[in-house]
Protein backbone atom coordinates (compact mmCIF):
# COMPACT_ATOMS: atom_id res chain seq x y z
CA UNK A 1 0.00 0.00 0.00
CA UNK A 2 1.29 3.46 -0.86
CA UNK A 3 2.77 5.53 1.91
CA UNK A 4 0.60 8.38 0.66
CA UNK A 5 -2.72 6.62 1.18
CA UNK A 6 -2.28 3.92 3.83
CA UNK A 7 -1.99 3.76 7.61
CA UNK A 8 1.30 5.66 7.65
CA UNK A 9 -0.26 8.63 5.88
CA UNK A 10 -3.15 8.68 8.35
CA UNK A 11 -0.81 8.52 11.32
CA UNK A 12 1.33 11.35 9.97
CA UNK A 13 -1.80 13.43 9.34
CA UNK A 14 -2.87 12.81 12.93
CA UNK A 15 0.51 13.95 14.25
CA UNK A 16 0.34 17.07 12.11
CA UNK A 17 -3.15 17.84 13.42
CA UNK A 18 -1.97 17.48 17.01
CA UNK A 19 0.84 19.96 16.39
CA UNK A 20 -1.41 22.39 14.56
CA UNK A 21 -3.95 22.40 17.41
CA UNK A 22 -1.27 23.68 19.77
CA UNK A 23 0.02 26.50 17.58
CA UNK A 24 0.21 29.79 19.52
CA UNK A 25 -1.45 31.70 16.67
CA UNK A 26 -4.65 29.76 17.43
CA UNK A 27 -4.37 29.73 21.22
CA UNK A 28 -3.12 33.18 22.24
CA UNK A 29 -5.76 35.68 21.00
CA UNK A 30 -8.59 34.54 23.26
CA UNK A 31 -6.49 35.00 26.39
CA UNK A 32 -5.13 38.51 25.85
CA UNK A 33 -6.20 40.95 28.58
CA UNK A 34 -7.37 44.54 28.34
CA UNK A 35 -4.66 47.15 28.10
CA UNK A 36 -3.19 48.22 31.45
CA UNK A 37 -3.00 51.82 32.65
CA UNK A 38 0.78 51.51 32.68
CA UNK A 39 3.27 49.47 30.66
CA UNK A 40 2.75 46.04 29.10
CA UNK A 41 5.93 44.00 29.52
CA UNK A 42 6.09 40.62 27.77
CA UNK A 43 8.55 38.02 29.03
CA UNK A 44 8.78 34.28 28.58
CA UNK A 45 10.73 31.14 27.89
CA UNK A 46 10.28 27.84 26.10
CA UNK A 47 10.32 26.20 22.72
CA UNK A 48 7.04 27.92 21.82
CA UNK A 49 7.78 31.27 23.44
CA UNK A 50 8.89 33.09 20.27
CA UNK A 51 5.80 31.96 18.38
CA UNK A 52 3.71 32.99 21.39
CA UNK A 53 5.36 36.42 21.36
CA UNK A 54 4.60 36.80 17.66
CA UNK A 55 0.95 35.92 18.29
CA UNK A 56 0.80 38.59 21.01
CA UNK A 57 2.28 41.21 18.69
CA UNK A 58 -0.11 40.27 15.90
CA UNK A 59 -3.12 40.71 18.18
CA UNK A 60 -2.09 43.63 20.43
CA UNK A 61 -2.78 47.13 19.13
CA UNK A 62 -1.22 49.20 21.90
CA UNK A 63 2.40 49.71 23.00
CA UNK A 64 4.37 46.81 24.44
CA UNK A 65 7.95 45.75 25.11
CA UNK A 66 9.62 42.57 26.19
CA UNK A 67 12.07 39.72 25.90
CA UNK A 68 11.60 35.98 25.53
CA UNK A 69 14.15 33.18 25.23
CA UNK A 70 13.66 30.13 23.02
CA UNK A 71 15.65 27.16 21.77
CA UNK A 72 18.22 27.60 19.00
CA UNK A 73 16.40 27.37 15.68
CA UNK A 74 12.99 28.24 17.18
CA UNK A 75 13.13 32.01 16.76
CA UNK A 76 10.24 33.82 15.08
CA UNK A 77 10.67 37.41 13.81
CA UNK A 78 9.10 39.99 16.12
CA UNK A 79 9.16 43.78 15.95
CA UNK A 80 8.63 44.90 19.55
CA UNK A 81 9.56 41.84 21.61
CA UNK A 82 13.20 40.80 21.58
CA UNK A 83 13.82 37.13 20.86
CA UNK A 84 16.92 35.45 22.29
CA UNK A 85 17.98 31.91 21.40
CA UNK A 86 19.72 29.62 23.88
CA UNK A 87 20.58 25.96 24.43
CA UNK A 88 18.26 23.09 25.33
CA UNK A 89 18.28 20.60 27.06
CA UNK A 90 21.65 21.51 28.61
CA UNK A 91 21.75 25.28 29.30
CA UNK A 92 24.38 27.71 28.08
CA UNK A 93 25.64 31.27 28.69
CA UNK A 94 23.05 32.76 26.31
CA UNK A 95 20.24 31.41 28.48
CA UNK A 96 22.00 32.61 31.61
CA UNK A 97 22.29 36.15 30.27
CA UNK A 98 18.71 36.19 28.98
CA UNK A 99 17.43 35.04 32.38
CA UNK A 100 19.15 37.92 34.13
CA UNK A 101 17.87 40.40 31.55
CA UNK A 102 14.31 39.14 32.05
CA UNK A 103 14.61 39.68 35.79
CA UNK A 104 16.01 43.16 35.22
CA UNK A 105 13.18 43.98 32.82
CA UNK A 106 10.45 43.26 35.39
CA UNK A 107 12.19 45.05 38.24
CA UNK A 108 10.86 48.42 39.46
CA UNK A 109 7.40 48.00 37.93
CA UNK A 110 4.32 49.65 39.42
CA UNK A 111 0.83 48.46 40.26
CA UNK A 112 -0.37 50.04 37.00
CA UNK A 113 1.90 47.80 34.91
CA UNK A 114 1.11 44.38 33.49
CA UNK A 115 3.53 41.53 32.90
CA UNK A 116 2.41 38.96 30.32
CA UNK A 117 4.49 35.84 30.87
CA UNK A 118 4.61 33.33 28.00
CA UNK A 119 5.75 29.91 29.18
CA UNK A 120 6.09 26.60 27.35
CA UNK A 121 8.08 23.39 27.62
CA UNK A 122 11.83 23.70 27.57
CA UNK A 123 11.82 26.82 29.73
CA UNK A 124 13.67 25.12 32.60
CA UNK A 125 16.83 24.79 30.52
CA UNK A 126 16.35 28.15 28.84
CA UNK A 127 16.14 30.01 32.18
CA UNK A 128 19.24 28.63 33.93
CA UNK A 129 20.01 31.61 36.21
CA UNK A 130 21.38 29.95 39.37
CA UNK A 131 21.13 30.93 43.00
CA UNK A 132 24.15 32.52 44.67
CA UNK A 133 26.93 30.00 45.16
CA UNK A 134 26.00 27.97 42.09
CA UNK A 135 27.63 28.40 38.66
CA UNK A 136 26.35 27.76 35.16
CA UNK A 137 28.75 24.83 34.97
CA UNK A 138 27.11 23.40 38.08
CA UNK A 139 23.68 23.78 36.50
CA UNK A 140 24.90 22.06 33.34
CA UNK A 141 26.27 19.13 35.34
CA UNK A 142 23.02 18.81 37.30
CA UNK A 143 20.94 18.91 34.12
CA UNK A 144 23.01 16.17 32.49
CA UNK A 145 22.73 14.01 35.59
CA UNK A 146 18.97 14.50 35.81
CA UNK A 147 18.48 13.66 32.13
CA UNK A 148 20.35 10.38 32.54
CA UNK A 149 18.82 9.39 35.88
CA UNK A 150 15.41 8.13 34.82
CA UNK A 151 13.68 10.71 37.03
CA UNK A 152 10.26 11.94 35.91
CA UNK A 153 9.83 15.45 34.57
CA UNK A 154 8.12 16.44 37.81
CA UNK A 155 11.04 15.16 39.84
CA UNK A 156 13.60 16.85 37.62
CA UNK A 157 11.78 20.16 37.84
CA UNK A 158 11.51 19.90 41.61
CA UNK A 159 15.30 19.81 41.82
CA UNK A 160 15.66 22.60 39.25
CA UNK A 161 13.26 24.92 41.11
CA UNK A 162 15.37 24.76 44.24
CA UNK A 163 18.59 25.71 42.46
CA UNK A 164 17.18 28.63 40.45
CA UNK A 165 17.11 32.38 40.93
CA UNK A 166 14.18 32.76 38.51
CA UNK A 167 12.07 29.59 38.60
CA UNK A 168 9.88 28.29 41.42
CA UNK A 169 7.85 31.52 41.60
CA UNK A 170 10.85 33.84 41.77
CA UNK A 171 10.06 35.59 38.49
CA UNK A 172 6.51 36.28 39.68
CA UNK A 173 7.90 37.57 42.96
CA UNK A 174 10.24 39.93 41.09
CA UNK A 175 7.31 41.42 39.14
CA UNK A 176 5.54 42.66 42.29
CA UNK A 177 3.59 44.96 42.56
CA UNK A 178 2.73 44.70 38.84
CA UNK A 179 -0.15 42.50 37.75
CA UNK A 180 1.04 39.20 36.25
CA UNK A 181 -0.79 37.01 33.72
CA UNK A 182 0.90 33.75 32.74
CA UNK A 183 -0.12 31.92 29.56
CA UNK A 184 1.02 28.29 29.55
CA UNK A 185 1.44 25.70 26.81
CA UNK A 186 1.67 22.49 28.79
CA UNK A 187 4.23 19.78 28.12
CA UNK A 188 3.94 17.97 31.45
CA UNK A 189 1.75 15.07 32.58
CA UNK A 190 -1.21 16.38 34.52
CA UNK A 191 -0.70 19.95 33.23
CA UNK A 192 0.68 21.07 36.59
CA UNK A 193 1.61 24.78 36.21
CA UNK A 194 4.51 24.52 38.69
CA UNK A 195 6.12 21.86 36.48
CA UNK A 196 5.82 23.71 33.16
CA UNK A 197 9.29 25.26 32.77
CA UNK A 198 9.59 24.77 36.55
CA UNK A 199 6.98 27.44 37.25
CA UNK A 200 8.74 30.83 37.07
CA UNK A 201 5.60 32.68 38.22
CA UNK A 202 3.92 29.83 40.14
CA UNK A 203 4.02 29.24 43.88
CA UNK A 204 5.71 25.94 44.72
CA UNK A 205 4.52 23.53 47.41
CA UNK A 206 7.68 21.37 47.28
CA UNK A 207 10.71 21.98 49.48
CA UNK A 208 14.48 21.66 49.48
CA UNK A 209 14.03 18.44 51.43
CA UNK A 210 11.83 17.08 48.62
CA UNK A 211 14.57 17.92 46.13
CA UNK A 212 17.16 16.18 48.30
CA UNK A 213 14.98 13.09 48.49
CA UNK A 214 14.89 12.92 44.68
CA UNK A 215 18.66 13.33 44.49
CA UNK A 216 19.09 10.43 46.92
CA UNK A 217 16.44 8.28 45.22
CA UNK A 218 18.29 8.33 41.90
CA UNK A 219 21.79 8.41 43.41
CA UNK A 220 22.54 11.69 41.61
CA UNK A 221 25.97 13.07 42.44
CA UNK A 222 25.82 16.83 42.99
CA UNK A 223 28.72 19.25 43.31
CA UNK A 224 29.35 19.97 47.00
CA UNK A 225 28.31 23.62 46.70
CA UNK A 226 25.03 22.64 45.03
CA UNK A 227 24.31 20.07 47.73
CA UNK A 228 25.00 22.74 50.35
CA UNK A 229 22.33 25.02 48.86
CA UNK A 230 19.71 22.28 49.23
CA UNK A 231 20.83 21.08 52.65
CA UNK A 232 20.94 24.59 54.10
CA UNK A 233 17.49 25.50 52.82
CA UNK A 234 18.95 28.45 50.88
CA UNK A 235 17.26 27.15 47.74
CA UNK A 236 13.73 27.29 49.15
CA UNK A 237 11.23 28.33 46.48
CA UNK A 238 8.41 30.87 46.69
CA UNK A 239 5.30 29.37 48.26
CA UNK A 240 1.71 29.74 46.95
CA UNK A 241 0.66 31.90 49.91
CA UNK A 242 3.38 34.50 49.32
CA UNK A 243 1.51 37.85 49.00
CA UNK A 244 3.84 38.99 46.22
CA UNK A 245 2.42 36.36 43.84
CA UNK A 246 -1.10 36.20 45.27
CA UNK A 247 -2.60 38.09 42.33
CA UNK A 248 -0.88 36.19 39.54
CA UNK A 249 -3.32 34.80 36.96
CA UNK A 250 -2.56 31.52 35.19
CA UNK A 251 -4.18 30.21 32.00
CA UNK A 252 -3.52 26.91 30.23
CA UNK A 253 -3.95 27.79 26.57
CA UNK A 254 -2.81 24.51 24.96
CA UNK A 255 -2.53 21.04 26.48
CA UNK A 256 -1.75 17.47 25.40
CA UNK A 257 -5.45 16.59 25.62
CA UNK A 258 -6.34 19.28 23.08
CA UNK A 259 -3.74 17.89 20.69
CA UNK A 260 -4.96 14.32 21.13
CA UNK A 261 -8.54 15.37 20.45
CA UNK A 262 -7.48 17.05 17.21
CA UNK A 263 -5.67 13.87 16.13
CA UNK A 264 -8.68 11.76 17.12
CA UNK A 265 -10.90 13.72 14.73
CA UNK A 266 -8.54 12.95 11.83
CA UNK A 267 -8.76 9.24 12.65
CA UNK A 268 -12.56 9.32 12.93
CA UNK A 269 -12.83 11.09 9.59
CA UNK A 270 -10.77 8.23 8.11
CA UNK A 271 -13.22 5.67 9.47
CA UNK A 272 -11.46 4.50 12.64
CA UNK A 273 -12.89 4.23 16.12
CA UNK A 274 -10.68 6.12 18.57
CA UNK A 275 -9.72 5.53 22.18
CA UNK A 276 -7.71 8.17 24.04
CA UNK A 277 -5.98 6.10 26.70
CA UNK A 278 -4.53 9.03 28.62
CA UNK A 279 -2.82 12.37 28.17
CA UNK A 280 -0.39 12.00 31.09
CA UNK A 281 1.14 8.53 30.82
CA UNK A 282 4.55 8.26 32.47
CA UNK A 283 7.06 5.49 33.16
CA UNK A 284 10.00 3.92 31.38
CA UNK A 285 9.45 4.32 27.63
CA UNK A 286 10.27 0.68 26.88
CA UNK A 287 7.87 -0.53 29.59
CA UNK A 288 5.05 1.61 28.22
CA UNK A 289 5.81 0.15 24.79
CA UNK A 290 5.43 -3.40 26.11
CA UNK A 291 2.12 -2.58 27.79
CA UNK A 292 0.71 -0.94 24.67
CA UNK A 293 1.80 -3.97 22.63
CA UNK A 294 -0.21 -6.17 24.96
CA UNK A 295 -3.30 -4.03 24.47
CA UNK A 296 -2.88 -4.13 20.68
CA UNK A 297 -2.47 -7.91 20.76
CA UNK A 298 -5.69 -8.28 22.76
CA UNK A 299 -7.57 -6.18 20.22
CA UNK A 300 -6.24 -8.15 17.26
CA UNK A 301 -6.78 -11.56 18.84
CA UNK A 302 -9.96 -11.10 20.88
CA UNK A 303 -11.55 -7.81 19.86
CA UNK A 304 -11.14 -6.50 23.38
CA UNK A 305 -11.33 -3.89 24.83
CA UNK A 306 -11.97 -2.31 21.41
CA UNK A 307 -12.93 -3.61 17.99
CA UNK A 308 -10.63 -3.04 15.02
CA UNK A 309 -10.31 -0.96 12.96
CA UNK A 310 -9.35 1.46 15.69
CA UNK A 311 -6.72 3.91 16.84
CA UNK A 312 -5.23 4.09 20.34
CA UNK A 313 -3.96 7.54 21.31
CA UNK A 314 -1.90 8.58 24.31
CA UNK A 315 0.27 11.41 25.51
CA UNK A 316 2.41 12.28 28.49
CA UNK A 317 6.13 12.10 29.04
CA UNK A 318 7.94 8.81 29.48
CA UNK A 319 11.51 8.51 30.68
CA UNK A 320 14.58 6.67 29.48
CA UNK A 321 17.23 5.30 31.79
CA UNK A 322 20.30 5.41 29.57
CA UNK A 323 22.19 2.13 29.43
CA UNK A 324 23.82 2.33 25.98
CA UNK A 325 25.46 4.93 23.80
CA UNK A 326 23.07 4.98 20.84
CA UNK A 327 21.10 7.83 19.31
CA UNK A 328 18.03 7.70 21.49
CA UNK A 329 14.89 9.56 22.49
CA UNK A 330 11.93 8.54 24.61
CA UNK A 331 9.50 8.35 21.68
CA UNK A 332 11.64 6.12 19.48
CA UNK A 333 12.54 4.04 22.54
CA UNK A 334 8.82 3.49 23.14
CA UNK A 335 8.24 2.71 19.48
CA UNK A 336 11.12 0.23 19.21
CA UNK A 337 10.03 -1.56 22.39
CA UNK A 338 6.49 -1.70 21.00
CA UNK A 339 7.79 -3.21 17.77
CA UNK A 340 9.93 -5.82 19.51
CA UNK A 341 6.96 -6.88 21.65
CA UNK A 342 4.54 -6.99 18.70
CA UNK A 343 7.00 -9.11 16.69
CA UNK A 344 5.48 -8.32 13.30
CA UNK A 345 1.83 -8.55 14.31
CA UNK A 346 -0.15 -7.95 11.14
CA UNK A 347 -2.35 -4.89 10.83
CA UNK A 348 -0.67 -2.90 13.61
CA UNK A 349 1.02 0.38 12.73
CA UNK A 350 2.24 3.10 15.08
CA UNK A 351 3.76 6.55 15.20
CA UNK A 352 5.38 8.23 18.19
CA UNK A 353 6.87 11.70 18.27
CA UNK A 354 7.60 14.72 20.38
CA UNK A 355 5.31 17.59 19.42
CA UNK A 356 8.22 20.04 19.63
CA UNK A 357 9.98 18.24 16.78
CA UNK A 358 12.93 17.08 18.88
CA UNK A 359 12.99 13.63 20.49
CA UNK A 360 15.91 13.53 22.91
CA UNK A 361 18.68 15.69 21.48
CA UNK A 362 18.15 14.70 17.84
CA UNK A 363 16.51 17.06 15.34
CA UNK A 364 14.05 14.22 14.69
CA UNK A 365 10.54 14.17 16.13
CA UNK A 366 10.10 10.40 16.29
CA UNK A 367 9.41 7.41 14.09
CA UNK A 368 6.91 5.20 12.31
CA UNK A 369 6.44 1.46 12.94
CA UNK A 370 4.87 -0.97 10.44
CA UNK A 371 4.17 -4.71 10.63
CA UNK A 372 7.24 -5.34 8.42
CA UNK A 373 9.59 -3.03 10.35
CA UNK A 374 11.42 -5.84 12.15
CA UNK A 375 11.81 -7.98 9.03
CA UNK A 376 13.22 -5.03 7.09
CA UNK A 377 15.67 -4.36 9.92
CA UNK A 378 16.86 -7.97 9.97
CA UNK A 379 17.31 -7.85 6.20
CA UNK A 380 19.76 -4.97 6.74
CA UNK A 381 21.61 -6.84 9.45
CA UNK A 382 20.09 -4.71 12.22
CA UNK A 383 19.02 -6.55 15.36
CA UNK A 384 16.06 -4.71 16.92
CA UNK A 385 16.67 -6.02 20.44
CA UNK A 386 20.32 -4.92 20.27
CA UNK A 387 19.25 -1.45 19.11
CA UNK A 388 16.83 -1.23 22.03
CA UNK A 389 19.46 -2.37 24.52
CA UNK A 390 21.79 0.33 23.20
CA UNK A 391 19.12 3.08 23.39
CA UNK A 392 19.54 3.49 19.62
CA UNK A 393 15.98 4.18 18.50
CA UNK A 394 16.94 7.01 16.15
CA UNK A 395 19.69 4.93 14.57
CA UNK A 396 17.20 2.10 14.06
CA UNK A 397 14.38 4.09 12.44
CA UNK A 398 16.74 6.32 10.46
CA UNK A 399 18.35 3.26 8.85
CA UNK A 400 14.88 2.12 7.71
CA UNK A 401 13.97 5.63 6.50
CA UNK A 402 11.08 5.61 8.94
CA UNK A 403 12.01 8.68 10.98
CA UNK A 404 9.42 11.41 11.49
CA UNK A 405 11.05 14.77 10.83
CA UNK A 406 9.03 17.96 11.24
CA UNK A 407 11.65 20.63 11.86
CA UNK A 408 10.92 23.16 14.62
CA UNK A 409 7.18 23.02 15.30
CA UNK A 410 7.18 26.19 17.44
CA UNK A 411 5.01 24.53 20.07
CA UNK A 412 5.33 21.76 22.63
CA UNK A 413 2.52 19.71 24.18
CA UNK A 414 4.60 16.70 25.04
CA UNK A 415 4.71 13.25 23.48
CA UNK A 416 2.27 11.90 20.92
CA UNK A 417 1.68 8.17 20.52
CA UNK A 418 -0.77 6.60 18.09
CA UNK A 419 -1.33 2.90 17.37
CA UNK A 420 -3.50 2.15 14.33
CA UNK A 421 -4.99 -1.34 14.18
CA UNK A 422 -6.53 -2.58 10.95
CA UNK A 423 -9.24 -5.22 10.80
CA UNK A 424 -6.87 -8.15 10.24
CA UNK A 425 -5.46 -11.00 12.29
CA UNK A 426 -2.29 -13.03 12.40
CA UNK A 427 1.39 -12.31 11.83
CA UNK A 428 3.22 -10.66 8.96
Amino acid sequence: MSRNTGPEAILRQMFAAAIEAAQPAHCIPGFLPEAPRGRLVVVGAGKASAAMARAVEDNWKGPLEGLVVTRYGYSVPCERIEIVEAAHPVPDAAGLQASQRILDLVSNLTADDLVLCLISGGGSSLLPLPLAGITLEDKQAVNRALLKSGASIGEMNCVRRHLSAIKGGRLGQACHPARVITLLISDVPGDRPADIASGPTIGDVTTCEDALAIVRRYAIELPSNVLAVLESGAGESVKPDDPRIAGCEVHLIATPQMALEAAAQVARDAGYAVAILGDSIEGEARDVGKVMAGVAQQIVTHGQPFQAPCVLLSGGETTVTIRGDGRGGRNVEFLLALGVALDGLAGVHALAGDTDGVDGIEEIAGGYLAPDTLSRAWAQGIRPKDSLANNDGHGFFSALEDSVITGPTLTNVNDFRAILIEATKGHA
